[in-house]
């Protein structure tokens, strides 16, 4: 039985992106003088705070897929996939506040990487009902 370490370690890692996110928000705050709970205000504030929103709307689906791929599934290509969404969400966060008409990239490979668990996990899940006769 598996310890789950690598989904573990990939779970980490998609937090501390999170975490990166809310510390850039914070910055852009102090930068462009937002004062809490203000959520707009600055263009580059605004860029910021979107991309710590779209993350966490990204997690609510991203961990559990992630983790019902690696149990039913394949821990293996579970984390190596979670990683592939990691990198897509890291390319979005730099690219949207770049300039966001070329976020398109970053949110592509961060998309597919979770339709792919997503579906995955659904199969997975829908083959061990399957299997158990319910």
């Amino acid at each position: 039985m598996s310890n789950h370490a690598l989904v573990s370690l990939v779970t980490l890692v998609s937090l501390m992106v999170f975490f990166w996110t809310g510390l850039r928000v914070g910055r852009a705050r102090g930068t462009y003088g937002i004062k809490a709970p203000a959520t707009t205000g600055h263009e580059e504030f605004d860029r910021h705070f979107r991309v710590q929103m779209n993350t966490l709307e990204g997690l609510v689906i991203f961990l559990p897929a992630l983790w019902l791929f690696a149990v039913f599934g394949n821990e293996q290509i579970a984390a190596g996939l979670g990683v592939v969404w990691i990198i897509g969400r890291v390319l979005y966060a730099v690219t949207y506040v770049a300039d966001p008409s070329k976020r398109s990239a970053g949110f592509g490979i961060s998309a597919l990487a979770m339709l792919a668990l997503l579906l995955g996990a659904l199969f997975f899940v829908a083959k061990a009902l399957i299997t158990s006769g319910v």
